[in-house]
């Protein structure tokens, strides 16, 4: 069975790359490796949530769950200073990779930490749940990250997904309904749709 990015610790051998790419306007040089997702460049998901996301009105510390090696959490840290971003995935490189990227692009308003879906995130009352969910983990692993959200959310605190048609939209934003009573599809483009959750 072939390893997935969503693994705890991968074994798959090391290969570091760096590179440097430009989110919200914001160049960002990172450090992937493999074992991770999308090493090779910013995955067109993240990049699309990252443009379209718009600072909650609500104050308060936003969470990116499944942050991967930081393109999406360090854009929107970048791009907000005054707020808190706290990233966690469950693979140990991944976060390995998302610290070390904060640090050499001078980022510091980060918490970086493990947590296998919302279970290692303690503090809740978000102003904004972002996430790109590991879509390969399957469909109820997924909704529990919704679910979850909604718990963490502060009221009026937002969802943000970023998920393509073909792997589960429509079902997504069925779900997001059921779970928040609204879903709003903020951007549709090359299949991918950025959807977000507000919770009453």
């Amino acid at each position: 069975m072939s390893e997935h990015y969503y693994t705890k610790d991968p074994k798959v051998k090391s290969d570091p790359k760096e590179w440097t790419a430009t989110i919200r306007s914001v160049a960002l040089r990172f450090k992937t490796d493999a074992g991770v997702f999308s090493k090779g460049e910013v995955d067109f998901g993240s990049r699309l949530l990252a443009e379209a996301f718009v600072q909650p009105k609500s104050e308060g510390a936003i969470l990116d769950i499944g942050c991967g090696y930081g393109p999406l959490g360090l854009s929107i840290a970048a791009s907000f200073p005054e707020r808190k971003l706290h990233m966690v995935d469950v693979n140990e490189r991944a976060l390995m990779l998302a610290s070390y990227n904060a640090q050499q692009n001078g980022i510091e308003n980060v918490e970086i930490y493990s947590s296998d879906a919302l279970s290692g995130v303690t503090e809740d009352g978000f102003a904004a749940i972002l996430t790109n969910p590991p879509i390969r983990a399957g469909k109820e692993t997924v909704f529990e990250f919704y679910e979850g959200a909604l718990s963490k959310l502060k009221s009026r605190g937002e969802l943000w997904v970023v998920i393509q048609k073909k792997q589960g939209a429509p079902s997504t934003i069925d779900r997001l309904m059921e779970i928040f009573g609204n879903v709003e599809t903020v951007v549709k483009k090359k299949g991918y749709f950025i959807l977000k959750a507000e919770k009453h």
